[in-house]
Order: C-alpha cells, then structure tokens, then sequence
C-alpha cells in the first residue's frame, strides 16, 4: 500500500511540473496585460522586477536558438 501511495505521488509530481513547463498563448498574453498595467502604475518606467524577468526571457530564447542551431 506504501508502495502504490509513492508512486502515485510521484507520478502526480511529474506531471505537475511537467505541465508548468511552457506557458501557453493566453498565459503569456496575460502575462504580457500584467507587465504593461505594472509599467503604468510606475510612471511609464518598468519595475525592476520586469527588467530582470525580460533579461532572462533574452537568454532563454539565445539558449533555446543555441539549442535549435545545434540540431541542424
């Protein structure tokens, strides 16, 4: 009974994390709403919480072209 317990909670785990691992389209738009309407409220200057989320989106997407100029 331990046993199964385990590995139903592992298995919940694995797909909890695997369906957090790329934001959809309305997801990402939100995200988007969320980031101008915060660049308003601050006077037209993004937060510095946006400046560092943008610059590891930046190095993300050069990881990811890395990636995929690798594959080719």
């Amino acid at each position: 009974m331990n046993r199964s317990i385990l590995v139903i909670a592992l298995g919940c785990a694995v797909m909890a994390v695997g369906a957090c691992a790329k934001k959809g389209p309305m997801e990402r738009a939100g995200a988007k709403i969320d980031e101008t309407v915060r660049t308003i409220k601050n006077g037209g200057e993004k937060t510095p919480g946006d400046k560092i989320k943008d610059a590891a989106q930046d190095v993300q997407d050069g990881v990811q072209k890395a990636v995929d100029d690798a594959k080719k």
